[in-house]
């Protein structure tokens, strides 16, 4: 934090961020192509897929759908670049660190375009480790939001990067995603999203190379709301922690486990919040909720309500679709949620809050780790030796003490269990794309 004088404190300038741009309407799509080289390249197969606006259903436009091929072009270019005696290799950390700068300030420039597209935070927790430790890159962005991703390639060539160092590959994941896994060239992977698939890409990674695999994956994470807490932020926190992003989001607070003395009250708190929240258009900027990434996602989640109401959760509000030709869910609060229901153990990924009641501190801790993810934990309460005890006892890569989604750069950031393996973020993130080399030295024994 910076002090009130403008000085420099704890290494963090006094610096006001800039602010957030109103939202373009009606955007020109400019970059559709498979960027290799710092070129934009059609497919070898010659095929398109389509990529959709959530909100209304339309085709936004059609992307260049990538395959093994295009891959291996992509890794060729990517191992050029990294070779001995090519300019990306001759650039030292400083040199590095300038263009990382650049690409950042071009990325503020451009915020407006790029603006509430959150695979734009995944990709760049991945690419700014791999560049400032110097490796060259094979990116493949999700097939339902490849266009920040492309848009990000105009950029990197903006800014100066060396063709080669970042190529980008658009496509589905049982093509593109499986050639990056399996292909013995490529030393390194960096997977977020579900479980399953980071199964899979383990799996294909283990047969090719031995690569190293980092996965960030899917979180069923416990929220608990203790009887001493200060109600007001427990609410806010746990509210906004499960319905951000359309409760899209792997921290999600999907498990809200609230002490039997205090349930009641912010059962009805949490309601009331649920009600009020504005969901529609992502571009009026009154609107908190926008629509599901696509048709699957939002059969999904409407599948999974369904299964509360007939398990015998009680539901508060909410609980279908909007009456709207977009894919937007009300959003939805179940109490009287119990361990066995699916909405308590399945990741809804989704904008739904199950709230379930607990007695005392070891029956929760018992019951929070009762799962097979291990992400993210939240703690509320006024008593610290109450919070610390929780903390340590939660298995979780994250815990958060009376505040949720804290997540700050310097920070490590990764899961327990099937939540994944590694860490992103601060200095444990730039340790994922380093090797670690042993150089030993015999001197002369001649005497002075």
């Amino acid at each position: 934090m910076a002090t009130t004088n403008g000085a420099v404190e704890n290494g963090q300038p006094d610096r006001k961020p800039p602010a957030l741009p109103r939202p373009i309407r009606n955007l020109e799509v400019k970059f559709t192509k498979i960027f290799i080289n710092n070129e934009w390249h059609e497919s070898k197969s010659g095929k398109k897929f389509a990529t959709c606006n959530p909100s209304t259903r339309e085709q936004i436009c059609e992307v260049e759908e990538g395959d093994k091929p295009d891959v291996d072009k992509a890794v060729e270019a990517a191992q050029v670049a990294f070779q001995r005696g090519s300019p990306w290799r001759r650039l030292d950390a400083l040199s590095r660190g300038r263009l990382l700068h650049q690409l950042a300030d071009l990325v503020e420039r451009d915020r407006a375009t790029l603006a509430w597209n959150f695979p734009l935070l995944m990709l760049v927790w991945k690419l700014a480790p791999a560049l400032c430790c110097g490796n060259t890159m094979v990116l493949k962005p999700a097939e339902q939001t490849p266009l920040t991703a492309l848009y990000l390639g105009s950029l990197i060539k903006e800014a100066g990067f060396p063709p080669g160092v970042v190529n980008i590959v658009p496509g589905f994941g049982p093509t593109v995603g499986a050639a990056i896994s399996s292909h013995p060239q490529i030393n390194k992977i960096a997977f977020t999203g579900s479980t399953e698939v980071g199964k899979l890409v383990k799996e294909a990674a283990s047969r090719s190379n031995l690569k190293r695999v980092t996965l960030e994956l899917g979180g069923k994470n416990p929220c608990i709301v203790c009887a001493d807490a200060d109600l007001d932020l427990a609410v806010e926190c746990a509210h906004q922690g499960v319905f951000f992003n359309q409760g899209q989001c792997c921290t999600a607070a999907s498990r809200v486990f609230v002490e039997e003395q205090v349930y009641s009250e912010f059962v009805r708190r949490s309601v009331e919040y649920a009600k009020k929240r504005p969901v529609g258009d992502p571009f009026d900027v009154k609107t908190e909720q926008g629509p599901q990434i696509d048709q699957k996602q939002f059969d999904k989640i409407l599948e999974l309500i369904e299964s509360g109401k007939k398990e015998g959760a009680k539901l508060e509000c909410g609980g279908s679709a909007m009456e709207d030709k977009g894919l937007f869910i009300k959003p939805t609060v179940f109490s009287e949620v119990t361990d066995n229901m699916r909405i308590a153990k399945e990741e809804i990924f989704g904008p739904v809050q199950p709230i379930l009641k607990f007695k005392s501190i070891e029956e929760v801790i018992k019951r929070a780790n009762s799962t097979d993810y291990g992400l993210t934990a939240a703690v509320f309460t006024k008593n610290l030796d109450k919070a610390l005890k929780l903390a340590s006892a939660l298995e979780s890569g994250t815990v958060w003490i009376n505040c949720y989604n804290a997540l700050y750069a310097q920070a490590p950031f990764g899961g327990f269990k099937m939540s994944g393996n590694g860490r992103e973020l601060g200095e444990y993130a730039l340790a994922e794309y380093t090797e670690v080399k042993t150089v030993t030295i015999k001197l002369g024994d001649k005497n002075p």
